[in-house]
This record gives C-alpha cells, sequence and structure tokens, in this order.
C-alpha cells in the first residue's frame, strides 16, 4: 500500500493542499527549497512552454504556488483546473510530501544551501510579515499559530539575526526537522537528498543552481529535452536571453511570486544577486568544516558532492 505523503507546515505552506488536486498527464511540478532557483526554473519553464519572451500572463498567474496558504485552496485548484496551457506548479514541499504520480514530472532545483540561506535572509527583511498575517487569516480562519517565516520568527523582530553572518551560523546550528521547518539546515538537506535518491526514476528531474549559471543554455536545452518540449533552434537564443539575471531582474513586477501584491517590500530586491558563494566571506575555514560535518550527519557523500561541486 502507498504510503501517505508527510504534511510540510509553515506560516505560508501547507502541503496538505495538495489533497484533492487533480493532476493532468504532462503537469510540471517545480519542487525546490526556498531561494534555491525556484522562480528562475519557473521562467524557464515558461519559456519553453509558451515559446516567447512574452508571457501571456505574470508568472505567479501562469505558475501558481498551490501550497501557499495566502489564498483559499478551492480558489487555487480552480484557478489551475481551468489553464489551457501545460501546467507548471511550484511548490517547496519535498517530493515524500506531494502526491506520487508517474504521469507527472517533477522538477527538483539544487542551490549550494548556505547560498539559500544568505538569500533568505535577505529575503526575510522584504517580507511585510504583517501583511503576510493578515492573509493567512483571511484565507484560512483556522490558523491557530503562526510561527516561522523564511526561517525566523515572525512573534518580534528582535529575534532576526543582526546580520547575514549570524543568521548564517544559526542556521547551521539548528536543530528544527524538517517537519517543523522546511528552510532549516535540516529540511533543505532532506529535500535534496530525497530527491537524490529518486534522480533515477524517469519522471524526476534534478537541476543545479550551479549548472543554470555555468550553461544556462546547455540545461534549457536538458531541461527541454526531459520535458519532451520541441524548441525550433531559430528561437533558442532569444528565449535563453530571457532567461538571464539581469533579464528577470528588470522584469521584477512580472515574475515575483507575488500574487497577493505587497507582500514583497520590494519586487527588485526579490533578485538580489543571481550568483553563488555568497556565503564565503561570512564564515571562518573552522565554520566552513563545521558545516560539513553537519551536513556529512545529514546526508550520504556522493549526494553532498554533487550539491557541492
Amino acid at each position: 500500500m502507498p504510503t501517505a505523503p508527510t504534511r510540510y507546515q509553515s506560516d505560508i505552506e501547507d502541503s496538505a493542499r495538495w489533497e484533492g488536486f487533480e493532476f493532468r498527464p504532462d503537469d510540471i511540478v517545480i519542487s525546490t527549497p526556498s531561494k534555491a532557483g525556484t522562480t528562475w526554473t519557473q521562467m524557464i519553464c515558461a519559456l519553453l512552454i509558451f515559446q516567447t519572451p512574452e508571457l501571456p500572463a505574470p508568472l505567479t498567474t501562469l505558475s501558481p504556488w498551490l501550497d501557499m496558504r495566502l489564498r483559499p485552496v478551492g480558489v487555487v485548484h480552480a484557478q489551475l483546473a481551468a489553464q489551457q496551457h501545460r501546467r507548471f506548479i511550484k511548490t517547496h514541499t519535498p517530493l515524500d510530501g506531494l502526491p506520487r504520480d508517474d504521469r507527472v514530472t517533477y522538477v527538483v532545483v539544487a542551490r549550494d544551501p548556505r547560498d539559500s540561506a544568505v538569500s533568505l535572509y535577505h529575503q526575510g527583511a522584504n517580507l511585510d510579515r504583517d501583511l503576510v498575517r493578515e492573509l493567512v487569516s483571511q484565507s484560512d480562519p483556522t490558523t491557530e499559530r503562526m510561527t516561522t517565516v523564511d526561517g525566523s520568527a515572525t512573534k518580534a523582530a528582535a529575534d532576526r539575526p543582526p546580520d547575514e553572518r549570524s543568521g548564517l551560523l544559526r542556521w547551521i546550528g539548528g536543530e528544527a526537522s524538517p517537519v517543523e521547518n522546511s528552510d532549516s539546515i535540516r529540511g533543505v538537506i532532506w529535500h535534496l537528498a530525497g530527491a537524490w535518491e529518486r534522480r533515477h526514476e524517469p519522471n524526476v528531474v534534478l537541476v543545479h543552481y550551479s549548472d543554470l549559471l555555468r550553461d544556462l543554455e546547455a540545461e534549457m536545452r536538458r531541461l527541454a529535452a526531459r520535458l519532451e518540449i520541441a524548441v525550433p533552434e531559430h528561437m533558442w537564443p532569444e528565449l535563453v536571453d530571457a532567461a538571464t539575471f539581469s533579464r528577470m531582474r528588470a522584469r521584477a513586477d512580472e515574475l515575483v511570486p507575488d500574487d497577493r501584491a505587497g507582500i514583497m517590500k520590494s519586487a527588485e530586491a526579490f533578485f538580489r544577486s543571481g550568483s553563488s558563494g555568497g556565503w564565503r566571506h561570512l564564515l571562518s575555514d573552522e565554520e566552513v568544516a563545521m558545516y560539513h560535518r553537519r551536513v556529512a550527519e545529514l546526508a550520504p557523500a556522493d549526494f553532498l558532492e554533487w550539491l557541492h561541486r
């Protein structure tokens, strides 16, 4: 008998919102830890599906975040049911928390977790937390708890680490389980290591942020092949250019995941750097070694070598 999906919950997410969702045979589910390249991969999928940089609607409308609790779940399901294009759905839920369907392609995006943690620290300052609480309460009146957003407590600004180095060290030493906080070090490693274990399944595709940085066109072509999307050769330069960081940042208002306008204080700030290695100037050699000892306790060596290469 199939195992029931694990339920993951936070202030703004609940994987139980997938219950009752009706998949289509060619659906794409983009499953990523926070700040690991989610919006980038959504944009790539949009460009491959629509084959034009001029998208027919804002990205968050074309590719809804199904388990985000800022809108009633029935509204999101209805939105997806009405879509006529090939659907590509965003989630931060690990694969073991999602319904399993062999007809669906699951795209899991990985990034050096230290870079994700630094990026998440900065995104925390860009959120209007009061508005988040208000919207969650409106869409889900049964809400009983408001504990964390993006890995930092919402109860008081004083709980936020004073700088990115302090935030990164707190994250490395954190003990929250994946179910308690999917943005914790244990949550991120659990998410990605679980996908690594399923990497040989024909409908599970792993994408690495560093590969997108190194050769964006090659990764877009690889993803197109895995999704069985044919792209005319003459269109590739325009589509690849539209997926670059600078082009996406210039279109922040169309691409930022803020379909309840206002939870992001600045759309442009969402696209902060688009690079790797931002953690390097924050940690001493001893602290880097501490990080590697920590993750070695959480995942196998072959996966960690791939993740940190």
